[in-house]
């Protein structure tokens, strides 16, 4: 596998572009459009918040039939709470677009992201439809990137490549991402194309085992939205022989979307609304994985933890104190906690002032690590996330103005 520089991002058969239609008060792009030159399998994995967005309701049903040709999202306007008209406007673009290209509307799939509660201006989201199809290009996708942020502070993209069946395959993707990040699903928008060739049920498989290894594994503030989706498209455009169920190549695909995804997600986490730092956390030894990933979990967003960590404060007790309400299986005087290499506590109490200054050190890191192991079982699981700064509740404070 070769991981590829993102300046050069380009997937064969694909071409996208972004601009600014008018959704956002500001001049900056808010309309992206992704487009493959031929029919390709779709998969696709959506919020488990039961308050849905209707390009989520949209997407939902039109993946089911396992074809997809092109994507449009816009940013600045969720499209969610919008009712019966939401749903018709979700409808509508994903028709304007198939007009433009035409090809047929049910392969169009459509995302949203932004404001709850407002309707879509339809009259600019058409206009800006028919502009950005006549801008596409293989090598649009920062364009798209940047078009669907919100806080975002820049643009997130992957790219990588590998041999599969004698041929050269490509595996891209971007996403965004920056608040209202938890698991249960993708937590925010992510679109991965791929020339390979490959059937849908397999896509679908391979999409869910990314999705639990990357966006299940994050989380920055503790919401769900309601707009959370990650879709998937393989247009076969490489020429590679289908890939088989269980084969060699399926192996390598699989190893490449679970780089993209992992890539995405670390790159979400990294972008967390104000955050100053990017934790690794990881439990070691729990009496199952399940419990291991609940305890990392529930350390992760932890908002004491979270607020210890933006301090570089290394109290322990509150990451001790995460742990107790876990609902794992826990005893206290066997957990060590970590700080990087520093050991804070050792069978349930801590080294000392000395342990502490040393974390410390660790805490004034761009990149931290916490190390949990419960001394329990051989589960182990791994999470990502941020801390949570002062710039986190002014951003959220003032979201809507």
């Amino acid at each position: 596998m070769r991981i590829l520089d993102t300046k050069n991002f380009s997937v064969p058969g694909y071409k996208a572009w972004g601009i600014h239609c008018g959704i956002k008060k500001t001049d900056k792009k808010d309309l992206a459009i992704i487009y493959s030159e031929r029919e390709a399998s779709v998969a696709g994995v959506f919020t488990k918040n039961r308050v849905k967005a209707a390009c989520v309701q949209l997407d939902t049903a039109r993946v089911k039939s396992g074809k997809g040709q092109a994507i449009v999202a816009n940013s600045g306007c969720a499209n969610a709470c919008t009712g019966k008209r939401g749903f018709a406007d979700a409808r509508a673009t994903a028709e304007h677009l198939a007009g433009e290209f035409g090809i047929k509307p049910d392969t169009v799939l459509v995302a949203s992201t932004g404001v709850i509660g407002e309707f879509l201006p339809m009259p600019k989201i058409a206009t800006g439809i028919t502009t950005a199809s006549g801008l596409l290009s293989a090598t649009g996708w920062e364009q798209a990137a940047e078009a669907i942020m919100t806080t975002d502070m820049y643009p997130k993209l992957a790219i990588v490549q590998e041999e599969i069946g004698g041929k050269t395959i490509t595996v891209g993707g971007m996403a965004k991402g920056s608040g209202m990040i938890h698991p249960d699903m993708a937590t925010m928008l992510c679109f991965v194309v791929t020339d390979v060739a490959l059937s849908a049920p397999l896509l679908k498989k391979a999409l869910l085992a990314s999705t639990d290894r990357s966006f299940n594994n994050i989380t920055v503030d503790g919401d769900t939205s309601t707009n959370d989706m990650t879709l998937c498209m393989a247009n076969g455009a490489a020429g590679n022989k289908k890939i088989a169920t269980g084969s060699k190549d399926f192996k390598k695909f699989q190893a490449c979307l679970d780089t993209i995804m992992q890539s995405l997600a670390k790159q979400v986490v990294r972008d967390g609304e104000g955050a100053t730092k990017f934790v690794e956390i990881e439990v070691r030894n729990a009496k199952s994985p399940a419990e291991a990933k609940r305890a990392a979990m529930t350390v992760a967003k932890s908002r004491l933890v979270k607020t210890a960590l933006f301090g570089e404060d290394a109290n322990w007790g509150r990451i001790m104190a995460a742990l107790g309400y876990a609902g794992v299986d826990l005893d206290e005087g066997r957990t060590d906690i970590y700080i990087g290499k520093i050991k804070l506590v050792e069978k349930g109490l801590g080294q000392g002032k000395a342990a502490e200054r040393d974390a410390t050190l660790g805490l004034k890191q761009r990149d931290v690590q916490i190390i949990i192991d419960l001394h329990k079982g051989k589960g182990n699981a791994i999470v990502w996330t941020c801390d949570m700064s002062y710039e986190y509740v002014k951003i959220n404070a003032a979201y809507r103005s």
